[in-house]
């Protein structure tokens, strides 16, 4: 690695906390301003905006005729946002969910995860499949955005009905929003600035080791994409805008699935080919982590430190195989075993057993 490509690792990564730090601070203002709630917001203008690098990386992909590397982008990002994202998220502080991540929003994010996995088993998703994903997303922010303001005329309606003064949103001036959306753009542009410069670096030492498209797309590009998404999550942790946290990664995944690869399958020549090792296991997996979500939010309606560090835990195990597969290394068969026969179900074991217990609890004592 020459001292450039050092220099600008390094300006890479002010620029992700920098930039995540305006944006945080003129998403939660701008929420404010316009009735929205910091989970809306967090779903909405953090997690699509957060997700332009990986919509950058995998059209471009696609356009060019990379189909593993557009692929593989999507659905990297995404075990990578939950599984490290959530995981590290957690460890710093535990994150509450929202009642609506789990009734909605994460059904969701479950279900266009299956339908990922069903398009992709017959090796292409078409160009109509990929603009019925893309009409998808237009739908699904429509939708949040009514629910949102609706729900912030309840909340005010019902704190007049209790006699209670409603929380006076900031004034809703033409240069206060100009401000609130100056500081979402530039916090943006520092971060698909910053993650690009990282991301370049390492795609360019990846390769000189020799590592195939696909895994480069599930593993560096993955992880390098979603850097904002990690310095939006984290920075949000810390000031204690944790809605915004979760919201960002549930809201990023959706985006992932339905615009950036709904566009890139648009954009691609002849469709986007899927191979048969990403449709068959990678896909899987993207469709395993969104599942694990549902028991781990249920119970008590938080991720608590210890679940953040089994899904930071499994990232690291996931990566590695990634890594042991790639290189045809001896000891890919006994990780593989260990993986599959002793790790994945006493780990399904252990959240059933958690959740069972959570749901018990709840009938006995009653609703809160």
């Amino acid at each position: 690695m020459d001292l450039v490509t050092l220099v600008l690792f390094v300006l890479g990564l002010v620029l992700l906390v920098g930039g995540a730090d305006l944006l945080v601070r003129g998403a939660s203002k701008l929420a404010l301003s316009v009735g929205l709630s910091p989970l809306i917001v967090g779903l909405t203008v953090v997690a699509f905006g957060t997700s332009t690098p990986e919509m950058a990386v995998s059209v471009q992909s696609a356009y060019a005729g990379q189909a593993d590397l557009a692929f593989g982008n999507v659905v990297g990002s995404n075990i990578f946002n939950v599984l490290f994202i959530l995981g590290v998220s957690a460890l710093i502080a535990p994150l509450v969910v929202s009642r609506q991540l789990i009734r909605l929003d994460v059904p969701i994010m479950v279900g266009v995860s299956a339908l990922t996995f069903v398009l992709a088993l017959d090796g292409r998703i078409s160009r109509i499949e990929g603009a019925v994903l893309f009409a998808g997303i237009v739908a699904y922010t429509v939708w949040l955005v009514r629910m949102g303001r609706r729900q912030g005329r309840e909340a005010a309606s019902m704190a007049a009905a209790n006699g209670e003064a409603a929380e006076a949103p900031p004034p809703r001036t033409a240069q206060a929003l100009a401000l609130q959306f100056g500081l979402i753009a530039a916090g943006l542009a520092m971060l698909v600035v910053g993650s690009t410069w990282l991301v370049d670096g390492a795609i360019a030492m990846a390769r000189a080791f020799g590592m195939s498209e696909l895994v480069i797309g599930l593993t560096i590009v993955a992880a390098g994409t979603s850097l904002p998404e990690v310095a939006a999550s984290v920075v949000a942790t810390i000031r204690g805008e944790r809605d915004i946290a979760v919201g960002n990664v549930v809201g990023s995944n959706i985006y992932n699935i339905l615009a950036v690869l709904g566009l890139s399958s648009i954009v691609s020549p002849a469709g986007l080919g899927v191979s048969e090792g990403a449709a068959s296991f990678d896909t899987l997996v993207m469709l395993a982590v969104a599942v694990a979500c549902l028991p781990t939010f249920v119970t008590g309606f938080e991720i608590a430190r210890w679940e953040g560090a089994v899904f930071l835990g499994y990232y690291v195990a996931y990566v590695s195989y990634l890594v042991l597969h790639a290189s045809d290394h001896a000891l890919l068969p006994d990780y593989t075993t260990a993986l599959v026969y002793f790790a994945l179900p006493l780990t399904a074991v252990t959240l059933a057993v958690v959740t069972a217990r959570e749901l018990r609890r709840r009938r006995l004592i009653g609703p809160a």
